[in-house]
């Protein structure tokens, strides 16, 4: 059974840095898409980034280009989020997300088939 953990989450400062992981277990995937999603309140959940676990193509919103890095570490079986010069707007729950097909739109919420509980991001200005 797959299991994402997400941590890291936690409350910075506008202009601020902060690392998410999402220990993945339970398959191998070297075959998935691995990505981040947020969710602020009252609204939807909105695509953050992505990474091809094989490969390591990466995807991102435009609302965080030049600011997030997504990245893996296959010994750890982990994905990161490295996020710099956050913003108030960036405050939301950010969720990791397995896509077992890696195929098709990065941004595709429905194509992502394993999710963990997510972790709250609080950026305060």
């Amino acid at each position: 059974q797959v299991q994402l953990v997400e941590s890291g989450g936690g409350l910075v400062q506008a202009g601020g840095s902060l690392r998410l992981s999402c220990a993945a277990s339970g398959r191998t995937f070297s075959s998935y898409r691995m990505a981040w999603f947020r969710q602020a309140p009252g609204k939807e959940r909105e695509f953050v980034a992505a990474i091809r676990w094989s490969g390591g193509t990466t995807y991102y919103a435009d609302s965080v280009k030049g600011r997030f890095t997504i990245s893996r570490d296959y010994a750890k079986n982990t994905v990161y989020l490295q996020m710099t010069n956050l913003k108030p707007e960036d405050t939301a729950v950010y969720y990791c997300a397995a896509d077992q097909g890696s195929s098709g739109s990065a941004a595709y919420i429905k194509k992502y088939d394993y999710w963990g509980p997510g972790t709250q991001v609080t950026v305060s200005s």
